[in-house]
């Protein structure tokens, strides 16, 4: 998500989204994030799914496995299409309500993911608690993937979740030599600007139709 101002231009989430969660506006725009980009998906081809970021907040306040409901049945996305992803800032709030919420939402058949993995102190802890369907390893690990230490930690991540059958993507993935790297570390998929930028719906859709005819 982008906030394209009138007057400062394209504005990234890291600047706007600790503003929203603060006064509280998290939660429309979150269910606005979320119906549309259900809606867009929904015209999407069938086997590509839609990853929409969840607040903290969002989770504190009630409604959000009803405004997921919405936003699936005023679309017409299957739910297996959905895929929430989380922060372990999420999990800290109140870790038994969150994961409860959790499995509901997964009882929907809505797929959930861990985003930014290796940045908090309890991120295996949590693994052991909740079956995510996907790792997201952050960017921090990608960015420094040609140091030992970096590298091994994306080595190892790849083999937990083969153990664990969660799908593994490696994020802010930027340069060729990156993807190179994380694709001889086993990770299957990634995100980053070496493989697209953030884009308007439209622009999105003729990039996705465009790639899947080819």
């Amino acid at each position: 998500m982008r906030w394209n101002h009138p007057l400062r231009g394209p504005i990234s989430p890291g600047a706007f989204i600790p503003l929203a969660e603060e006064s509280g506006l998290i939660t429309q725009l979150g269910a606005w994030a979320l119906h549309e980009a259900c809606r867009e998906a929904a015209s999407w081809p069938g086997d590509l799914r839609v990853a929409v970021n969840v607040s903290a907040v969002q989770f504190r306040k009630t409604g959000l496995e009803q405004s997921v409901m919405r936003a699936l049945a005023a679309s017409g996305l299957p739910a297996g299409r959905l895929e929430l992803e989380i922060t372990e800032s999420v999990l800290m709030q109140d870790s038994d309500a969150v994961i409860g919420s959790l499995h509901r939402l997964r009882a929907m058949g809505v797929r959930i993911a861990l985003d930014d993995f290796g940045t908090g102190y309890s991120s295996l802890s949590y693994l052991c608690r909740f079956p995510f369907d996907k790792i997201k390893i952050d960017r921090a690990f990608i960015r420094d993937i040609d140091e030992p230490v970096a590298a091994a930690v994306v080595r190892a991540v790849v083999g937990l979740g083969e153990r664990l059958g969660m799908a593994i993507t490696a994020e802010g993935v930027e340069t060729e030599e990156q993807l190179v790297q994380v694709r001889r570390k086993g990770c299957t998929e990634v995100q980053g600007f070496l493989l697209g930028r953030p884009l308007p719906a439209a622009e999105a859709m003729t990039l996705v139709a465009g790639r899947v005819a080819a």
